[in-house]
């Protein structure tokens, strides 16, 4: 007798999801879709509630969660482990599976208190393994009342994180224990890199990358035959001026719409300068005396400083004197045109601080999305990207390394990466991201996507 064989067709529930996981695994696809997409179907796999992608970064030792399912979406990006710490850094330290049924009784556990995964302790951590070490880890949760992770689950589990970890190796996500010294493509340009950061603004943006700028020391030469008066000068100070308290204003307003209370104080002390009659009074008297805008605020910002150094550590004059020297930044090029501070439209920032002159000037030219260095630190940042409105992230490590004025890069601050020079299929990705959200391009409108 012929032995029996009998084909497996659809109708187990399990079979048919892990099948299905394989193919989708299986094609090319841009990294940030799996992110997407693999914690959504770990859950139906395995019946979880919660599903979470660690990735190793830093020097090696950190965990960062760039994929969930289950938490709040403001997790990602933020949740952060030391190898060893936690019942996930446990697993990864070891390079073994870790189970428990109840995960706050377990000698390693960690606790977040705004994930509230009390509701959920049936825990399975298991590691992502490299060529040479771990890559991250991949980590499942049950609520109280569900059945524990039982050896099966621990099997397939290891077997489908070896995907993953294909995925992040051929993404190339650089951090501090790869190359220091960026590699040029031989179109020219730095090779594709991704680098991660933490997110501040979800969302995600496509354009080109624009180091951000300052006004130039030495004001733009007029044109011999436009005449210019020191009166004309006077009334066009006066419009920038306006033009900024219009727009502290609107600022304002919307961080009222934010609710961002408290963290939005500081531009009061915005407001209160340009309401001070003395320094608009200062202002008006040097440009009167031919000395030029620009000139002129760049001379009253070194005089406010010179005040707050005459006084020894007053740290509320030395915060002054640098909001009084962004503020007169911005009116500087309110009223005079400066090509070498011009932004191109619609581009990505990069930086490494955000300040009040970036939203009421460089936010002219339309920027589609942010990414900052490490060195962007403080509530202000925050604040300011808030009110910037464009997907935002910051602690981008090695940035200026490898990004460079023309690039194109991609921000995705849903996971908190920026992706410097994208392939064609990752762009396509964000237009179709775009296109689910339902956002339409609008010519002119600051913080859409192009």
């Amino acid at each position: 007798m012929r032995p029996r064989t009998k084909v497996h067709t659809r109708g187990n529930a399990r079979l048919d999801a892990v099948l299905d996981f394989l193919a989708f695994a299986a094609k090319p696809m841009p990294f940030t879709t799996l992110l997407d997409e693999a914690p959504r179907r770990m859950t139906q796999i395995f019946s979880a509630d919660v599903c979470s992608v660690y990735l190793l970064e830093g020097e090696g030792n950190e965990l960062v969660m760039r994929a969930n399912v289950g938490f709040d979406h403001a997790a990602v990006g933020q949740v952060r482990l030391s190898v060893g710490e936690g019942i996930t850094g446990e697993a990864v330290e070891y390079m073994r599976p870790v189970s428990c049924a109840a995960a706050a009784k377990h000698a390693s556990y960690k606790h977040f208190d705004d994930l509230g995964e009390d509701r959920y302790p049936v825990f399975l951590a298991v590691p992502i393994r490299g060529r040479s070490g771990p890559l991250g880890a991949l980590v499942l949760q049950r609520a109280a009342s569900a059945h524990p992770f039982h050896e099966p689950d621990i099997e397939l589990l290891s077997a489908l994180g070896a995907l993953i970890g294909a995925a992040v190796r051929q993404a190339e996500l650089i951090d501090a224990e790869r190359e220091r010294t960026p590699k040029r493509a031989p179109s020219g340009g730095t090779r594709k890199v991704t680098l991660p950061g933490r997110p501040v603004v979800f969302g995600r943006a496509l354009g080109a990358v624009a180091a951000l700028r300052r006004p130039a020391a030495r004001q733009t030469e007029r044109r011999a035959s436009v005449r210019v008066t020191h009166k004309d000068e006077e009334r066009t100070l006066e419009g920038a001026f306006d033009v900024a308290e219009k727009a502290l204003d609107a600022l304002h307003r919307r961080a009222r719409a934010l609710k961002l209370g408290s963290e939005a104080l500081f531009l009061n002390t915005y407001v209160e300068i340009l309401g001070d009659m003395r320094f608009r009074g200062r202002a008006r008297e040097l440009v009167l005396e031919g000395n030029g805008i620009a000139h002129s605020m760049s001379r009253v910002a070194r005089e406010v400083t010179r005040t707050a150094a005459s006084f020894t550590k007053d740290s509320f004059l030395e915060e002054r004197a640098r909001d009084v020297e962004d503020l007169c930044d911005a009116l500087s090029m309110l009223a005079v045109f400066d090509k070498r501070a011009e932004l191109p439209q619609k581009a990505i920032l990069v930086g490494d601080a955000l300040t009040v002159f970036d939203v009421l000037v460089t936010s002219r030219a339309h920027p589609v999305g942010a990414a900052l260095t490490e060195r962007a630190s403080g509530p202000r940042t925050r604040v300011l990207l808030r009110l910037l409105d464009v997907p935002a992230i910051v602690g981008v490590e090695g940035l200026f390394r490898w990004a460079a004025d023309g690039d194109v890069a991609l921000v995705d601050a849903d996971h908190g990466l920026m992706v410097i020079n994208p392939s064609k299929s990752e762009i396509m990705a964000v237009r179709e991201y775009k296109r689910q959200l339902g956002e339409r391009e609008e010519e002119g409108n600051p913080g859409t996507f192009q």
